[in-house]
Formats: C-alpha cells, sequence, structure tokens
C-alpha cells in the first residue's frame, strides 16, 4: 500500500493512450487546431470585456492587453513545448500529472474547471448584451431585464446566455470535426468583423480620449491586465485536442503560435481604435460597446447591426471553444479514475463523450443564468493564471526529468521564458480582488477533499487499471525511469510512426 506521499506525488509516463484505455478520434488538421485558439479568444477580450477593464486600467488598458499577451505568449511558448512532448486530451491537467504528480494534478483540475466552466458561461452572458442590441437595432424592442439578465443586475434569468451555450453543446454532440469545421467558418467571419470595425472606428479618433493616459498607475494596468486575461483562454484550448488532433507532436505548437501571433495583433488594434473613437468614462456598464462606438460614429444603426451580428457569431465560437475544452478536460481526469466514469463514457457513433457533455451544458447554462459577468471574468482569470504557471514550472521539471523525451518544438534560452512566465502569471494574481483569490482558494480546497476521498482511491495508478500500453508503466517520484529507458522507449515510439 502506498504512503500518502506517494499517492500524491506519483506520476503518469509522457505517452499517448495505449489500445486497451478509451480514446477520441484523431480528425483535426492544423488550420482547424490553429482555429481553435483563436476562436476560443478572439471575441471576449475586446467585444464586451472593455467595458469591465476601461474603468479600472483607463486608456492605458491597451498596455493591459500588451502585458496580457506578453504573459500569454511566453505560457503559449510553454504549452506549445509541453503541448509536443505530451501530445494527450486534458491539457494542465495531464501535463502537471506527468511532471508534478496526482496531487497538482488534481489542483490543477479545479483550476481548469474555472477556466473553461466559468469563461463558458462568462462569454455566454456576453452573447446576450449583443443578441438584445441586435434586436433593437432590428425590430426596435429588447427582451425584457428579468429574461436578460443575472438576478444582481436587476432580472431573474438569462435566457440567451442558457440558448446559446444549449446550441453549442448540440453541435459538439455531432463530433469534433463537424464541431472544428463550423469554428472555422465563424473565425473567418469574426476576424472580418473585427477588421470592419477597426476601419470606422478609427475614422472617429480622437487623441483627447489618451491625455488622462493611466490614471490609476501602474497598478490600474496590471488590474485591467488581470480582468481580460481569461480572455486568452483560448490559447490553451489548443491543448485539449491533443487527442484527436493529426500529427500532435507538429501540429499542436504550430497551432499555439500561430494562434497567439494573430490574437495579439488583433486585440491591440481595436483597443486601440475603441478608445480614439470613444472617451473612457463611457465604456463603464457599457452593453455591447463597440457595437455603440460605431453608431455614435457613423450616425447611423447599420455599423453596430453589423459588429452586433459579428459578436453573436463570435462569442458562440468562443463559447463552443471552452465547452469543448471542459468536456476534454473531464475526460481525460474521468480516464484516470479521478471523478465518476461517466465523463469518460465515449459514443460509439459520434466518438464523443456525450453524457460528459450534457452535464457540462447543464451546470454551465446555470452559471450563465444567474452569475453577472464581472464575477465570472475574474473567477476565469484567476484559473487560468494558475494553470499558465503550473505548464511553465512543467516545463522546467519536465527537462531535467527526462531530458531524452521526443520534443515537437523547443523552447529557446534554456529556462529564461518558463520563469519569466512564472513571474508574469504572479505578478497578475497579486492585483486580483481579495475576494476572488478568497473564493479561488475555497474552490481548490472543496476539489482537493474530493480527491481525497474519492480521486485518490479510484485512481488507475491505485487500482492497477492498465491505461497505457504495456511497454510503459506509471512511474512515480520514487521510481524514476533511468535514462536508458527513456531513451529506449522514445526510439520505439519513432519505430511505430514509420
Amino acid at each position: 500500500m502506498p504512503t500518502i506521499a506517494q499517492q500524491l506525488l506519483r506520476r503518469k509516463p509522457t505517452t499517448p493512450p495505449g489500445a486497451g484505455e478509451a480514446h477520441l478520434k484523431r480528425s483535426i488538421g492544423l488550420f482547424s487546431l490553429t482555429m481553435i485558439g483563436v476562436g476560443g479568444t478572439l471575441g471576449t477580450g475586446i467585444f464586451f470585456i472593455l467595458s469591465q477593464a476601461v474603468p479600472v486600467a483607463g486608456p492605458a488598458v491597451i498596455w493591459s492587453f500588451v502585458i496580457g499577451g506578453v504573459v500569454a505568449g511566453l505560457t503559449a511558448l510553454c504549452y506549445a513545448e509541453m503541448a509536443g512532448a505530451v501530445p494527450a486530451s486534458g491539457s494542465t491537467y495531464s501535463y502537471a500529472y506527468a511532471t508534478l504528480g496526482e496531487g497538482t494534478a488534481m489542483a490543477v483540475g479545479a483550476c481548469l474547471l474555472l477556466e473553461y466552466g466559468v469563461s463558458t458561461a462568462a462569454v455566454a452572458v456576453g452573447w446576450s448584451q449583443y443578441v438584445n442590441q441586435l434586436l433593437q437595432n432590428l425590430f426596435g424592442w429588447q427582451l425584457p431585464v428579468q429574461l436578460s439578465q443575472a438576478p444582481e443586475q436587476g432580472g431573474i434569468i438569462n435566457i440567451p446566455a442558457v440558448i446559446v451555450i444549449v446550441l453549442c453543446s448540440l453541435l459538439l454532440l455531432r463530433g469534433a470535426r463537424e464541431s472544428t469545421t463550423v469554428n472555422s467558418i465563424m473565425v473567418i467571419v469574426k476576424i472580418a468583423v473585427v477588421l470592419f470595425f477597426c476601419a470606422i472606428a478609427f475614422t472617429g479618433w480622437n487623441s483627447d480620449h489618451f491625455h488622462n493616459f493611466a490614471p490609476a498607475g501602474f497598478a490600474g494596468i496590471v488590474g485591467g491586465a488581470g480582468i481580460i486575461f481569461f480572455s486568452f483562454v483560448g490559447l490553451d484550448a489548443v491543448s485539449t485536442a491533443g487527442e484527436e488532433a493529426k500529427n500532435p507532436k507538429r501540429n499542436l505548437p504550430l497551432a499555439i503560435i500561430f494562434a497567439l501571433g494573430i490574437i495579439i495583433l488583433l486585440y491591440v488594434a481595436t483597443s486601440l481604435a475603441a478608445l480614439g473613437a470613444q472617451a473612457p468614462e463611457k465604456f463603464a456598464n457599457q452593453d455591447a460597446g463597440l457595437a455603440a462606438i460605431l453608431q455614435n460614429i457613423v450616425g447611423s444603426s447599420w455599423p453596430g447591426t453589423v459588429v452586433a451580428i459579428g459578436a453573436i457569431i463570435s462569442i458562440f465560437s468562443v463559447t463552443l471553444v471552452c465547452l469543448y475544452g471542459q468536456t476534454r478536460i473531464l475526460f481525460a481526469m474521468s480516464r484516470d479514475g479521478m471523478i465518476p466514469k461517466v465523463f469518460a463514457k465515449v459514443n460509439a457513433r459520434s466518438m464523443t463523450p456525450v453524457r460528459n457533455t450534457v452535464i457540462v451544458m447543464i451546470a454551465t447554462s446555470v452559471l450563465a443564468a444567474v452569475v453577472p459577468i464581472d464575477f465570472l471574468a475574474e473567477m476565469t482569470s484567476i484559473g487560468t493564471l494558475v494553470a499558465f504557471l503550473v505548464v511553465s514550472l512543467g516545463v522546467i521539471i519536465l527537462r531535467v526529468r527526462e531530458p531524452e523525451l521526443e520534443r515537437g518544438f523547443r523552447l529557446p534560452l534554456g529556462w529564461t521564458i518558463p520563469i519569466l512566465s512564472i513571474a508574469g502569471c504572479i505578478a497578475i494574481i497579486t492585483q486580483l480582488r481579495l475576494i476572488t483569490i478568497i473564493v479561488f482558494l475555497i474552490w481548490t480546497a472543496v476539489f482537493l477533499v474530493f480527491y481525497w476521498f474519492y480521486g485518490r482511491k479510484h485512481s488507475t495508478l491505485q487500482t492497477g487499471t492498465p491505461a497505457v500500453a504495456p511497454e510503459a508503466p506509471y512511474t512515480s517520484n520514487f521510481a524514476q525511469p533511468s535514462k536508458s529507458e527513456i531513451r529506449e522507449a522514445a526510439e520505439r515510439r519513432k519505430a511505430n510512426r514509420r
């Protein structure tokens, strides 16, 4: 019987699932993977989060996006190396399990539930705002507040937010290939809409809007970065497709890097255009902000209608990717025995985790229906930041422990990039509201209690259930494979691909 320390520190090997393990169909290519990254990111940070971040940072929110982008970029490079080395479903959870051990992986699982589950609810609430804007422009009426806002904001239930989650879930139930094809089409549309917004907004440029550039100083800039950081969650979503990606060791790193470049360019351009066209004080609590900005510039509702349509498509795409990521992480955790097996059951026809998807749909719909967007955004940010921190730490540990492991992408400059990523994540976390940090710690503690009473007893490492090919037995921090064993396993993997 292993000791408590051995249970907490036991690790999974850095190998794909074996023949005896539940697995998903590899059907996603490089372009679709890149579109998952862009689709899960582009939209949330510009279509509605400016109304939350500008009041905190002022016009310097541009630097908030830059800081968030730099930290996310450093971490994205770490994800690229980890995704190429550990091409498994589960993203940060799987990486933590392979590097830091089972206990840490379970804590990371708690972070990922916030990162994906709560962000699904947050972007769904933003979708509701633009649906109302579109209804107003086209038909001259909106859904009543009681049916389109959370109770804290004067409503009863946010019905449009629930509808978008249900629609995305139904699409996911048809299969990963169909979902990513639809997502790619929507991403192309929303990039076109973002460029349309910038082209018109720059015609209303007023440099006076930047005079009081940083009213809250550097603290306000970093605070703004903390609020908008959840909008970079799509970069992590690429790695959740590790088990459904074609040639994952090559395509996952490339998709993450390509998506990052597209996202940062569009975020900074849009925030510049929006602040040049509208005074900072008008952003506070502004629903469907980008559509309103264009209507004020042109003096007509048609540009706002175009942006509202684009935002509806855009945020639908983000919701789809977040739901996808959440279900695949739960799938990986369930397959490892950390949570009930119902989340790992795969439908024979669609090769998707159907029951898992339905459960996630119900849970996120409840959140979106009754919780306000500002609290959802911050809770998602802290979950994302902690997950990013763990991946960066995992890169360092895996380089020390398994230097011979085959990697599809290797970071330059040694440990410099992972260390800078860790420092950046910590800096932003310290600027979040105290209540956000406290709720996060309570949530993580509850999840670890669940692990104590359920996960550690049902873990496949505890029960001895085969989960990978026999050639690669599970390892622990107390019984590490030798370098020759690691080298031999790498050679076998190369031979199997030939």
